[in-house]
């Protein structure tokens, strides 16, 4: 059974840092895209980082270039999101999520968001002061 567990959101301060991790379990990362989405109340989903394990292929929403890092750990399969200098936008609901295997990873990690189908549940992150 595929699964995706999201950890390590909380609150923190503007210009902070956190790391969310997808543990997942069902599949191994050399297999899938792996992405991050986030969605803040009263606004569209956003995807807003993938890769592609098994080549290293990212992607990153202009919104978080420069500031947030994605990552896979093949050993431990699981995804990591370093999100560093954090602003009160970025405060929303993030959940990682999987492609379905129907493209190659690299091209479900370039096309971000297009072809996730399975997801986590979510982990709030607020960003305030």
């Amino acid at each position: 059974q595929v699964q995706l567990v999201e950890s390590g959101g909380g609150l923190v301060q503007p210009g902070g840092s956190l790391r969310l991790s997808c543990a997942v379990s069902g599949f191994t990362l050399d297999d899938y895209a792996i992405g991050w989405f986030r969605q803040a109340p009263g606004k569209e989903r956003e995807a807003i980082a993938c890769i592609s394990s098994s080549d290293g292929t990212t992607y990153y929403a202009d919104s978080v270039k420069g500031r947030f890092t994605i990552s896979g750990d093949n050993a431990k399969n699981t995804v990591y999101l370093q999100m560093n200098s954090l602003k009160a936008e970025d405060t929303a609901v993030y959940h990682c999520a999987a492609d379905g295997g129907h493209v190659p990873s690299t091209v479900a990690a370039r096309d971000c968001g297009t072809y996730l189908e399975v997801w986590g549940q979510g982990t709030l992150v607020t960003v305030s002061s």
